[in-house]
């Protein structure tokens, strides 16, 4: 049970790990050590033998295994990232790496994505350790390296050299599930993630003839890219429901009295208010350009131009997004995959996700939990190919006007006190009983 030294741990570890400063700027410029060192050290702290594993040195990894009261059950994987995104100290109004805590909230970089999950993760473990509980299921730790680039040295590093250590698991909970999202009227959602778009980074170039930029040129690289990536940009790709947007447009209909016609979508999800933004982005692929590279002097026209675009495509919905990109760029320019990553699509009808829906509602009674598909994607990706089925779960209670989703990769990333307290009673309520 999380006791009161579970609750200030919960907070001093979320402070701590900010101040660890993991920031991961891409092409393997990052170091995590440090951090798994600290987690490491808190885990052997509560009679586990975690294990410390590189692919890169300083790009490390931690897992630990806890022995579960039922050994003909399943295990469970619960795992959480070091790293963090890039933050410029003069953009904030605390210095993101301070871990300051200033009335009744913690402020930094990782405070939401997720040092804070990691933070709950040690303070559940170690209050089972003070009072000799165990999980009903063998429960797997792992605390990974560079979720936020390719995930080469972290995730994907341990699912393909290290795949023993997870022997057992068949479902993971990891971020971005389970917060309070306040829809303005009074309603307290709690979506819980069960599906994950895939990750399509691409990379456009155009060849053309170079030239003298007072010339006509009917080959040029620039405009050739330009108009592709203008289709790319207006294109409006058709609604393909999965069935956890199925599943989470079914259950907001009903909690808004609303007809779930799910003939027409758009108008459905018109009637939700701002519940909208729930689903809205996994409705569809998308593609969205992101950076555009071209020419060296105003007066030359260059031979070739580069482009890149952040696709994302559904759960069976790859085959169509090729597809449509072999359109839409047409014969002058081509693309390839930078970096490509799987869809996810999770159960909603299972134990774990009843196990999930109960262990929110036994501590936010009045909230409503629905799931729904990540936009996005995490370390579950990964962990998906040695048959790990990924939820995200990573419980806050939240106030109103506190926008959650804006504070990834955001600007004063922060989390209060009180979501860090929910979050551990919810976490292990979960962990223990699943």
């Amino acid at each position: 049970m999380a006791d009161a030294q579970a609750l200030d741990e919960v907070v001093a570890f979320t402070s701590d790990l900010i101040r660890i400063d993991t920031t991961n700027r891409g092409g393997g410029d990052c170091r995590e050590r440090p951090a798994a060192e600290y987690a490491a050290e808190r885990l052997a702290g509560a009679g586990l033998e975690p294990v410390l594993l590189e692919r890169t040195p300083g790009r490390t990894n931690v897992v630990a295994r806890i022995e579960g009261t039922d050994p003909s059950a399943d295990a469970l994987l619960v795992h959480g990232h070091l790293d963090v995104v890039p933050a410029r100290a003069e953009d904030w109004s605390v210095h993101p790496f301070s871990g300051e805590v200033r009335d009744g909230v913690v402020w930094g970089r990782g405070a939401i994505d997720m040092k804070n999950m990691d933070a709950m993760i040690l303070a559940v473990v170690r209050a089972w350790a003070r009072q000799g509980l165990r999980p009903r299921r063998d429960v797997v730790i792992a605390f990974t390296a560079d979720e936020e680039a390719s995930a080469e040295d972290g995730a994907g590093f341990l699912a393909d050299r290290h795949a023993e250590l997870f022997e057992g698991c068949t479902e993971g909970v990891s971020e971005s599930g389970a917060y309070t999202f306040h829809d303005g009227t009074g309603r307290q959602i709690y979506p819980i993630a069960a599906g994950e778009r895939g990750t399509a980074w691409l990379r456009l170039s155009a060849r053309g003839r170079a030239g003298h930029g007072s010339r006509v040129n009917g080959k040029n690289a620039v405009t050739r890219l330009a108009a592709a990536i203008a289709r790319i940009g207006s294109h409006k790709w058709p609604v393909r429901l999965t069935p956890t947007v199925r599943a989470a447009l079914t259950e907001l209909a009903a909690l808004y009295g609303v007809e779930a016609d799910l003939r027409d979508v758009d108008a459905l999800v018109d009637k939700l208010g701002p519940a909208a933004r729930l689903v809205e982005a996994t409705l569809r692929n998308s593609a969205n350009p992101t950076m555009f590279e071209a020419g060296y002097k105003i007066n030359v026209i260059p031979g070739e131009a580069v482009a890149h675009v952040d696709g994302r495509y559904l759960p069976g919905g790859e085959e169509e997004f090729r597809a449509t990109l072999d359109e839409l760029t047409g014969p002058d320019v081509d693309w390839e995959f930078l970096h490509r990553e799987v869809a996810l699509q999770s159960p909603v009808v299972s134990p774990a996700f009843a196990a999930m829906r109960a262990a929110v509602e036994e501590f936010a009674p009045e909230g409503h939990v629905v799931p729904f598909c990540m936009p996005g994607g995490t370390d579950a990706k990964q962990f998906s190919r040695l048959g790990i089925t990924g939820y995200g779960f990573s419980p806050l209670k939240l106030p109103e006007g506190f926008d959650y989703n804006a504070l990834f990769h955001g600007v004063d990333e922060r989390v209060p006190v009180e979501a860090l307290h929910f979050g551990v009673r919810v976490l292990d309520r979960f962990l223990r009983t699943a």
